[in-house]
């Protein structure tokens, strides 16, 4: 596997695409081993393909693209104005909100960092928050999005991990709230010594709330649903996914009355991209995972983890530190498809729950999605505020700080996760 590894690496810093790297490398594994027929990795990429778990996955990216059209993305922007108006930050705070309230729609973090920057970030900029600043907290606000239903980083990590959709759609929300905590309290800080003023200084009179609330509604009811038809059994996961495309398109031509025929169709069209490029790693890696089983890697990293600690805690940390370096070099979606099959089983010898770990294991893999040298999100974001990458890394130092700290406290006290799956679904 050394020389499949050392390929995959070489292939991504030449820029060839992630899927095509992972596919190449992958093969270079078969043409070692003679034994082996060259018809598997074709087995293997077109059986991947038919995991119908995985349906569920192009339909919640549909869905994202058919709200942007709907008049959704508007009204969650209103309403986050009116909650965090007052506080320190502006529209900086106001970005970290539309995040928390955009995730259970968009389920993609580089998507919804995108967006918001081409929303807020001019505005941002003429009310002079320093532009490195600015375009920090329009990627790193977005680290919430994946955790909060339907992330599609937690389909994914059910499916390849064998782990409850439903369960880790409801252990998402109370992180997601503390990452929202922990960045709002980091932008108040960072306000507060450059002197960057509220949104507004008074309260907003109730109507103009009440009307804002009214709009939000129908996108702040969209997660409950999604956990209460789960937990009721009228959906599977795959099939919470047809549930999300209609309920969107609903909203959007018959609530807001803001779609069309022709703004529907223009919004699955755009979302085809997205799709096509996320199945094709998704069934090119079922050729890398192959040698990753047959070399038994799995048993070697889990023996190399479990040699420096026999504590839950200690080699939930390790795991966890390892991620967040690879992360800096290899994408988020990659990350959960390679490495949770790996991890997981040794956190669950040791008595670890598969959803806390999934959890911690999502953000902070998708952390690497904001880093230099290769993160997506970052470059999207510096590209669409015109920054450079080192004035965002200079800016994005104590966002990143405040998701590590999250992370850790995730793993130091399980119950953060573990409470509300277990009141829904039950121990």
């Amino acid at each position: 596997m050394l020389i499949v590894t050392l390929a995959f690496f070489v292939l991504m810093v030449i820029g060839m695409p992630v899927a095509f790297a992972i596919g190449i490398s992958g093969a270079l594994f078969f043409l070692q081993q003679p034994a082996l027929p060259f018809t598997i990795p074709v087995q293997r990429t077109v059986s991947q393909t038919q995991n119908f778990a995985l349906l569920a996955i192009p339909l919640f990216i549909m869905a994202g693209s058919l709200a942007n059209r709907s008049g959704i993305t508007q009204r969650l922007l209103a309403l986050a104005s009116v909650i965090t108006g007052r506080l320190r930050g502006g529209l900086a705070q106001v970005t970290i909100a539309l995040s928390a309230m955009m995730g259970g729609v968009s389920g993609s973090a580089i998507a919804d960092a995108a967006m918001q920057s081409r929303m807020l970030g001019g505005e941002m900029l003429r009310r002079n928050l320093a532009r490195g600043f600015a375009t920090a907290i329009l990627g790193f606000s977005a680290l919430i999005t994946p955790i909060v239903p339907p992330g599609i980083g937690m389909v994914l990590f059910g499916s390849v991990g064998q782990v409850s959709v439903g369960r880790l759609f409801a252990g998402g929300i109370v992180p997601a709230l503390l990452l929202w905590l922990a960045f709002s309290l980091t932008v108040s800080l960072i306000a507060r010594r450059r002197g960057y003023p509220p949104e507004r200084s008074s309260r907003l009179p109730r109507g103009e709330a009440g009307k804002a609330l009214r709009g939000g509604i129908w996108a702040l009811l969209f997660p409950v649903l999604l956990l209460v038809g789960l937990r009721s059994g009228v959906f599977t996961p795959s099939e919470i996914g047809a549930f999300a495309v209609a309920y969107v398109a609903l909203v959007g031509f018959l609530v807001h009355r803001e779609m069309n025929a022709r703004s529907g169709a223009e919004a699955i069209e755009a979302s085809l991209a997205d799709v096509g490029a996320v199945m094709l790693l998704i069934a090119l890696s079922a050729i890398f995972s192959y040698g990753i089983v047959m070399e038994r890697l799995p048993e070697a990293i889990s023996g190399a983890i479990v040699g420096q600690t026999q504590s839950l805690i200690g080699v939930e940390l390790l795991i966890l530190a390892f991620v967040l370096v690879i992360g800096f070099f290899v994408d988020a979606t990659v990350l959960i498809i390679m490495l949770a099959p790996i991890f997981l089983p040794v956190v669950q010898n040791l008595d670890g729950d598969p959803v806390h770990f999934g959890i911690v294991f999502i953000v902070a893999a998708t952390i690497g999605n904001f880093t230099p040298p290769v993160g997506a999100a970052m470059y999207a974001v510096c590209t669409i505020m015109k920054c450079p990458v080192e004035e965002y890394t200079r800016g994005a130092v104590p966002f990143f700080i405040a998701a590590v700290a999250v992370i850790v406290l995730l793993v130091l006290v399980p119950e953060i996760v573990l409470f509300l799956p277990d009141a829904i679904f039950g121990r």
